[in-house]
């Protein structure tokens, strides 16, 4: 089948580093960080107290008071990052409703306002059963289609902490094909005492900002928010006169299968999938300019993504810097390899190679290139932005100019 290339027409952004896309890319270049403490909800309990979380949000700055009720957090978070997306795009009557779609990645959903009915509950009072309205994963995908008359493709995608990346590579692939001639791929998700406490649960949260690749690193660092892509094919984009801000040019994915949390340590799989996704994109090695790493802060994924980047590049490692946008982010869990997507487009654009914040020492097993003196400028046109999730869940996404 003849596939054509796919392109991104528009950007949108809404979490704790930037409620827009303005203010993202002013983050990403200044290297200001979203983690603070966190009053979403009581964290007292727990080892880790901060996070990235979108302080002063109030929905009806953004939503009329019904929406506000009935949308979780999750949706509204999605709403608005779609919206600019979409704004952005220019895209506005240029295709039929039937040509356009959403593949998007969730996580938690609506479990915020889940708890706060189950508290509720708990102590005899009685809360609108809207707040169950947002529980299933789908519903922030039903919400942006609905709100923005998208009548072709609707799909969430839950492969935990990769499943942002993996519905942006969906939307490629149904965009290549012609099955749709415009996709907003992206993903939401938001903080909620479950997944924090799960994650303290665990360990693997630090109780300071998270320092990928750095010495002393303790975990994670948790953040929400939303990301959006929209994506249509070049000839069709150039033909309407949009801005082109770069192409997916491919994507792989895996599932490890080695552990429900832990990556296997010699970075194999990884490396495979970074290999298959240069390989469907016709890119070689020596055209990478950086990679924009899963990057969490866990002392065992930041070796393993160090070894996979050694596999894959060869003597080249050294010179091709791996960063994480994480200590800037937190880790957005189903949103994340979106909002990792969105700044990989923008620094490529912006002409760097974005610093990773949060420098504690220099790591003996972390000895490769990772940018924490600061951000790097750059002519390069190619770059790779890895998610690789619990369960062994892998996605490469290759992104250029």
């Amino acid at each position: 089948m003849s596939k054509s290339r796919v392109v991104i027409t528009g950007l949108g952004m809404f979490c704790g580093a930037g409620k827009n896309i303005a203010e993202f890319s002013d983050a990403l270049i200044s290297g200001r960080s979203g983690i603070q403490p966190l009053d979403l909800f009581d964290v007292s309990p727990f080892p880790s107290k901060i996070a990235s979380q979108i302080k002063g949000y109030n929905p009806l700055d953004y939503f009329d008071a019904r929406a506000a009720r009935t949308l979780s957090r999750s949706d509204q978070f999605g709403v608005i990052a779609a919206g600019e997306a979409l704004r952005d795009s220019g895209v506005a009557d240029r295709y039929s409703p039937y040509d356009m779609g959403v593949s998007m990645g969730g996580g938690a959903a609506g479990m915020f306002q889940g708890e706060i009915w189950l508290k509720a509950l708990l102590k005899g009072r009685e809360e609108h059963p809207s707040l169950l309205r947002g529980i299933l994963p789908d519903q922030t995908s039903t919400d942006i289609a609905r709100i923005y008359n998208l009548g072709g493709y609707q799909g969430t995608i839950t492969t935990a902490c990769s499943s942002s990346a993996t519905a942006i590579g969906w939307a490629a692939d149904l965009v290549a094909c012609g099955r749709q001639k415009l996709m907003l791929a992206g993903g939401a998700d938001t903080l909620s005492i479950l997944t924090f406490a799960g994650f303290n649960s665990l360990r693997v949260v630090d109780p300071e900002p998270c320092s990928p690749f750095s010495l002393g690193r303790q975990g994670i660092s948790l953040g929400e928010g939303a990301a959006f892509l929209v994506l249509e094919r070049e000839e069709d984009a150039l033909a309407r006169g949009a801005r082109i801000y770069g192409a997916v040019l491919g994507y792989a994915l895996a599932g490890e299968a080695h552990h429900m949390t832990a990556p296997e340590p010699g970075g194999l799989v990884p490396a495979r999938v970074m290999r298959e996704a240069l390989e469907r994109s016709a890119v070689g090695v020596s055209q990478v300019g950086w990679v924009n790493a899963h990057g969490t802060g866990t002392p065992l994924n930041d070796v393993v993504e160090s070894n996979a980047m050694k596999l894959v590049f060869g003597d080249r490692a050294p010179q091709v810097p791996l960063v994480s946008t994480k200590g800037m982010t937190g880790h957005c869990l189903g949103a994340a390899g979106a909002i990792e997507a969105v700044a990989t487009v923008i620094a490529l654009n912006r002409k760097i190679i974005p610093q990773t914040l949060n420098f504690r020492g220099r790591d003996p097993e972390c000895d490769l290139e990772y940018c924490h003196a600061g951000n790097r400028p750059t002519d390069c046109r190619v770059a790779m932005s890895n998610s690789f999730a619990f369960g062994g869940n892998i996605t490469a996404l290759v992104l250029s100019l």
